[in-house]
């Protein structure tokens, strides 16, 4: 078999938003043989979805002169006959979607993700979030191949990342992406440097824990709702592991009767002061918006009402008089 080298290597590169972006541009402008790119189909948008918005990868792909794919659906064999005549020996999965035994065992060496996780550790669909709600105090990025389930396959390498306490998910994301990028050149060089073959583990020797590992599921409205009824500590966590994107949420409102107002959470802070009145009540102090959880109260520092921009407590204080006389959460 002919010596492997970044030029001969044919790479094909899946992935969707930013967050694949980095590590697309650094195969690109690190001289790697990324012969196709395969992104989701362009996104309606606006009011009535006469817009279509193509994915952050496509754009970056198509102004690099790269061939870019949008099938809407993997197994179809019309895309499958046309990733086949790449003639890919590697594929490299970031951020994109469950792909079908036909894809990924295509390529002859063949294809491996990034995950947002040090594996096994928070499989699924949101790693970044759910490690901040759960207050994870390090993160990471894992390369692994694929296989049939989710998320399962062999570790090839791992780094991590540690998540300051303030941290919330654009920062974590931000580091993650630049990891990321990184480790999967690295990968790719450990591919090369071993002529298509790289020492992989199985997942279950990545971790010496008996407990049970916690995972990432997809995150949808409902659950980005606050329990005030948790301690301060986890309802922080809460917020800041939804910030800014999609955002924690609560129920502004007079009294259980009052079907109230939406009001999405950016940020908080701790305070350390200890409460015993009803979870959810509101008092003002000193121009500070806080609230009751079941231990301490949370001050709210950033907040949006429906219908509103986003802004500072202090300032939403200025024009929502008598605030303190609200609850906030279910009833």
């Amino acid at each position: 078999m002919e010596k492997l080298t970044k030029q001969n290597l044919r790479i094909i590169f899946m992935g969707t938003p930013e967050f694949a972006v980095e590590t697309l541009r650094a195969l690109v402008e690190g001289g790697y043989n990324v012969v196709a790119v395969v992104t989701q189909p362009d996104k309606p948008v606006g009011r009535h979805g006469s817009v279509l918005r193509a994915p952050a990868v496509k754009e970056y792909a198509l102004s690099k002169g790269l061939p870019v794919l949008q099938p809407e659906k993997m197994k179809a064999p019309d895309f499958v006959e046309q990733l086949r005549s790449y003639k890919a020996d590697l594929q490299v999965v970031v951020a994109f979607r469950m792909l079908p035994e036909v894809v990924w065992d295509m390529p002859r060496f063949g294809t491996f993700n990034v995950h947002a996780a040090l594996l096994p550790l928070y499989r699924g669909a949101a790693p970044i979030n759910w490690a901040i709600i759960n207050g994870e105090v390090k993160t990471g990025v894992t390369t692994f191949f694929l296989d049939h389930d989710i998320d399962t396959g062999r570790i090839i390498m791992q780094q991590e990342f540690p998540i300051p306490d303030d941290a919330d998910v654009e920062y974590v994301y931000d580091g993650l992406m630049r990891i990321g990028a990184g480790i999967a050149i690295d990968t790719v060089e450990a591919i090369i440097n071993g002529n298509g073959h790289v020492e992989s583990i199985p997942q279950e020797e990545a971790t010496a824990t008996e407990a049970e590992l916690p995972h990432a599921p997809k995150i949808f409205k409902e659950t980005c709702e606050i329990d005030w009824n948790q301690p301060a500590k986890r309802v922080y966590d809460f917020i800041r592991g939804l910030s800014p994107v999609p955002a924690a949420w609560t129920t502004l409102r007079h009294d259980k009767d009052d079907e109230g107002m939406v009001m999405k959470i950016y940020s908080a802070a701790k305070t350390g002061c200890p409460t015993t009145l009803q979870a959810g009540t509101i008092n003002i102090e000193k121009g500070r918006l806080l609230v009751a959880t079941a231990d301490e109260w949370l001050e709210i520092t950033n907040l949006q009402l429906a219908g509103k921009k986003r802004m500072q407590a202090r300032n939403f204080l200025n024009g929502f008089h008598n605030a303190d006389s609200y609850l906030v959460g279910k009833e």
